[in-house]
């Protein structure tokens, strides 16, 4: 059985990158992970910090939150100590020792968050009449929350925060439309601080209650070896097939991209074997890059999980989770098979053929031993289907996944790894506090002043009304916004300000934040900033740029499902129309059907194969077919299919005649 177990893995063990060069490549295009090699006292600080934060949040999961600003302030106050100990001022430093001054940031993001516990019922009853001790703790939180923002985001964030801070003090030389009478700092200051509508308002809310705790759920996943045994069976399932690699890939990174909530993350840790792979089979590198970048970046977008800013959603919708889960499942299974198609046609195109049977993991062995890793998976799929909250789901499946691994030796948690997992996720959450916790700066002037009904209102006058340039004009401010923002911050500011135009103009509430959502996820594999392509020609040895085109060509369907179920949000799930429960789901079935043909069609067009290789003319007829099956309804359904038909008819005539001469 050992014997087995050892051949089980030894293809991945082979040719796996090792991890100082994927920590290179994690660093260099992902500041969460530039972060200083710590040593001696301070790294045991650090250490000892990170565990206690994550306890801490346990606690509360187990035996409930703290009331609001006790819960919220002490939550962005330690990820500022942790901050400013673990990332330099400069990106790329080479010095693992820790700056006068950060020290000093440290202990300065410590007493902000203290002033709320020691000073909670002064607070409390003095709000709205805040003194002067209270605008000078204010400013400095606001400033130490965007320097730490600046150091793990960079500066389009920051850029974004100052620009909206300035516009809350200089309201009344903006354009009339925007223009208002203009804040004090004081004013400022103090609602961002010590609110609950500005920096500790719903981001950080959410942040310290779901988010942190699924991202601990994440790292215990990582550490019980669920994300390589999940890797191994998809490898061992497709590795055989024409192209197989390729498709592991997708399959994997799917199954990993959904708790890990960083595109860059999971195509690094997925990739680190799959694109090896790949490129072992006569894929091309940037290819090879490319694949791993679009199905980790995709991740956010499977359910049950999804990434962090699905949470934040259920906030801002005050919807249960689990509805915005599943009306993202279609959406979802349209992404990847589009992915999944288009690596197959591509692999036909380049007469690629799979991994030799010897090579591959045993797949039904691998299930056969360690069936009970997927336990937590399913279990936090069946916590949060039950109506429990995601706080108790995730905190009942880090037990389960604990559990679970006691079963064999070979997967059985120590201690150490437990304390290294509350580590660890300790560590992975503080990009998210700091750009929840920046977000918050943004939408609390927004609240503020009232701009976010202005700028809602100026999205639709300049897109004449037009629910179609609307969407578009959203898109491209969500895409932009991804070169610079991360993901959840990304959501967070579109939904405050562009989500209402959609709704203005009869988009339901949750299709709206669905489409802002998709784009600011897309953005990591959109040129010219393709952070997850990037990384994933940093691991292939491709062109980034390249790579990055490569990546948008895959996922392009992501760029059109949006539209669709924007319009038609049946692929969302929802029913506007009142038909009766077989109807409507008969419907849903259809426009599913339609959708993944159209899937086929969209993948044929970008890559020039089908049947055989393409004419330019099919190239463009297979698009308006897959654009028309994706489209519900009965006429655009029928026109694609005859479309697809005609083309499959005129491309095998073409094959059958070049066999015959």
């Amino acid at each position: 059985m050992a014997e087995r177990q050892k051949d089980d893995s030894v293809l991945i063990d082979e040719i796996k990158l090792d991890e100082e060069k994927s920590d290179e490549i994690l660093a260099k295009y992902d500041r969460e992970f530039a972060y200083r090699r710590l040593e001696g006292p301070v790294a045991k600080f650090v250490f000892l910090l990170a565990v206690a934060w994550s306890l801490a949040h346990l606690y509360t999961a187990a035996f409930g939150v703290f009331p609001s600003t006790i819960q919220r302030a002490p939550h962005v106050g330690i990820a500022l100590v942790l901050i400013f100990i673990m990332y330099p001022a400069k990106r790329g430093s080479k010095s693992n020792k820790v700056a006068w001054y950060d020290y000093i940031l440290a202990f300065l993001g410590f007493a902000v968050s203290a002033y709320h516990i020691i000073y909670y019922k002064e607070l409390v009853w003095r709000a709205g009449v805040y003194n002067t001790t209270d605008m000078i703790i204010s400013v400095i939180a606001v400033l130490l929350i965007i320097e730490a923002t600046r150091r793990l985001a960079g500066p389009v964030m920051i850029s974004l925060a100052t620009f909206f801070l300035l516009y809350a003090y200089f309201g009344k030389y903006f354009p009339s439309f925007m223009a208002h009478p203009g804040l004090t700092i004081k004013r400022i200051a103090v609602f961002q601080w010590l609110g609950t509508e500005g920096i500790l308002g719903t981001p950080i809310q959410v942040s310290s209650t779901f988010i942190f705790l699924f991202m601990l759920f994440a790292s215990f996943l990582k550490k019980s070896g669920v994300g390589d045994w999940m890797t191994e069976i998809a490898v061992g399932l497709t590795g055989g097939a024409i192209g197989g690699p390729a498709k592991a890939a997708v399959i994997a990174s799917a199954a990993q991209g959904t708790v890990s909530g960083s595109s860059v993350a999971n195509t690094v840790g997925t990739g680190s074997v799959t694109i090896p792979l790949m490129k072992s089979i006569g894929y091309r590198p940037a290819f090879a890059g490319a694949v791993e970048a679009a199905a980790s970046t995709g991740g956010q977008l499977m359910p049950p999980i999804m990434g962090a800013a699905a949470f934040i959603m259920s906030e801002f919708l005050n919807i249960p989770y689990g509805t915005i889960a599943l009306a993202a499942a279609i959406p979802a299974v349209l992404y990847f098979t589009g992915i999944f198609i288009t690596v197959h046609l591509e692999a036909k195109k380049a007469g690629l053929l799979g991994l030799p049977k010897d090579k591959l993991p045993n797949w039904k062995q691998l299930l056969k031993r360690k069936w009970f890793l997927a336990a937590p998976i399913f279990g936090i799929i069946y916590l949060l289907v039950s109506g429990y909250t995601p706080m108790l789901a995730a905190f009942y499946a880090i037990i389960l996944c604990i559990a679970a691994s006691m079963i064999l030796k070979e997967t059985r948690m120590s201690i150490k790894d437990i304390i290294s997992a509350l580590e660890e996720g300790a560590k992975s959450a503080l990009p998210v506090v700091a750009a929840c916790a920046t977000a918050g700066i943004i939408v609390g002037i927004v609240t503020l002043t009232g701009l976010g009904m202005k700028m809602s209102g100026g999205l639709v006058k300049l897109a004449g009304g037009n629910i179609y340039l609307t969407m578009f004009f959203t898109m491209i401010g969500s895409l932009i916004l991804g070169m610079g923002v991360p993901t959840t911050a990304n959501y967070i500011i579109q939904a405050t300000v562009s989500a209402p135009a959609l709704m203005t103009l009869g988009v339901p509430p949750l299709a709206a934040h669905l489409f802002v959502f998709y784009f600011g996820i897309v953005a990591d594999i959109t040129p010219p900033v393709a952070l997850a392509a990037f990384a994933g020609a940093g691991i292939a040895q491709s062109d980034p740029m390249k790579t990055g085109v490569e990546a948008f060509k895959l996922g392009f369907a992501a760029y059109l499902v949006p539209y669709i179920f924007a319009l038609n949000p049946i692929l969302v799930l929802i029913n506007l129309e009142g038909l009766s429960t077989p109807m409507f789901i008969f419907r849903v079935i259809l426009a599913l059907a339609t959708a993944l043909v159209g899937m086929l069609c969209i993948g044929a067009s970008t890559t020039g194969y089908f049947v055989t290789n393409d004419k330019w003319y099919e190239r463009i007829l297979l698009f308006i077919a897959g654009v028309s099956l994706i489209h519900p309804g009965i006429q655009t359904d029928i026109f694609g299919a005859v479309v697809l038909a005609g083309t499959w008819f005129v491309q095998k005539s073409r094959v059958k005649r070049k066999a015959t001469a």
